[in-house]
């Protein structure tokens, strides 16, 4: 069973040509199963995940491709709203620390109230709703 960062120093073609034989031998281990003959069924279960391993790397090029980016070669990482606040996320300790020190904190609540009031306030409209105007 090949690691996902293996299969990601393979080209195009290789991984085509993997999935191919990949398939085979899934079609293989199905008619073993069915026939009785198959003496690991856990091999059917290792073989659909390297299929579905090429095939995420396939598709992961093809979107970096579309997208005018080079595909990933390490772990995808998460994409980050720098817009969006950060919550607020102390340990109980920190947040004792911070206590003792006077500090004032946020909690993960606050945060999002406030956000969401500055998406409201964005749009023009207060919490009841209307636009601010009377009549």
């Amino acid at each position: 069973m090949p690691s996902a960062a293996e299969l990601r120093e393979l080209d195009d073609d290789e991984l085509q040509d993997r999935l191919g034989e990949y398939r085979k031998e899934l079609l293989s281990l199905r008619f073993q199963l069915a026939t009785g003959q198959l003496d690991n069924p856990a091999r059917v279960g290792q073989v659909r995940r390297d299929v579905a391993r090429v095939m995420t790397l396939l598709r992961d090029r093809e979107i970096a491709e579309a997208e005018g980016r080079a595909p990933t070669t390490g772990r995808a990482r998460p994409v980050v709203d720098e817009e969006a606040p950060a919550p607020a996320r102390r340990t109980r300790r920190a947040r004792a620390k911070a206590e003792d020190e006077g500090e004032e904190f946020e909690t993960e609540d606050e945060v999002r109230a406030e956000a969401a009031t500055d998406v409201e306030d964005e749009a023009g409209t207060d919490a009841a709703g209307d636009d601010g105007e009377d009549g």
